[in-house]
């Protein structure tokens, strides 16, 4: 009868828990969040001092250049013109860059990149470019740059048809933990971020760098 008794409790008190298990929300188990990664502008300001040393030896604009950091997120700003007369950024802004054997449009490398000089690679290529040459553009607000591959990680930017252009896909705003959409190699910011370089640009007066770095 004890052994009895005892084993009517146990089932009972078992029953009790699973059923207090089952009666917790799912809605109250917190969700991973991705934390938004910093941007080190301790490196930017290096690349800065080395583009300011390239341009003024080559007689580029040495107003501002622009960088690109590639390390970075692609949700997070990372192309910046940087003031050489102030020492600083003066304007930042998300850029886009290939996807390689990834969906086009899509944001799969957003954090790792690839990077390629191949031909039909659809991937961006490091190293210094030199802007120069506006033209008419089938994407975004119908201006693009010709981007002159100045190092054997890109010496095939033409042949490519990689050029500097803006893209209706891209934001204005930051859009962490989502990246920015993907194209075929070419480095691409948002219309109205397009609109505000484009005169930079055009009043430079002589070649502008664009240095993309990893």
């Amino acid at each position: 009868m004890r052994t009895g008794f005892l084993f009517i409790i146990i089932f009972i008190l078992s029953s009790c828990s699973q059923k207090k298990q089952k009666e917790i929300p799912v809605a109250e188990i917190p969700a991973a969040v991705e934390k938004k990664p910093g941007a080190d502008f301790s490196k930017t300001k290096m690349k800065a001092e080395e583009a300011l040393e390239f341009c003024t030896s080559r007689k580029f604009n040495t107003d501002f250049c622009i960088l690109i950091y590639m390390s970075l997120h692609s949700g997070i700003n990372r192309f910046f013109v940087w003031d050489f007369k102030t020492n600083s950024i003066s304007k930042q802004y998300l850029v886009g860059h290939g996807c390689g054997s990834n969906s086009w449009s899509k944001d799969d490398s957003k954090s790792n990149p690839g990077f390629s000089n191949e031909d039909v690679s659809h991937l961006s290529s490091l190293g210094k470019y030199k802007l120069e040459g506006r033209g008419y553009s089938d994407w975004g607000i119908h201006i693009k740059y010709l981007m002159h591959g100045l190092e054997d990680t890109n010496s095939n930017a033409l042949k490519r048809f990689i050029v500097f252009h803006s893209w209706d896909k891209m934001s204005d705003k930051e859009t962490f933990p989502e990246g920015s959409p993907e194209g075929w190699g070419c480095p691409t910011v948002s219309n109205n971020a397009m609109k505000e370089i484009d005169p930079m640009i055009q009043k430079s007066g002589k070649p502008v760098l664009m240095w993309i770095y990893n």
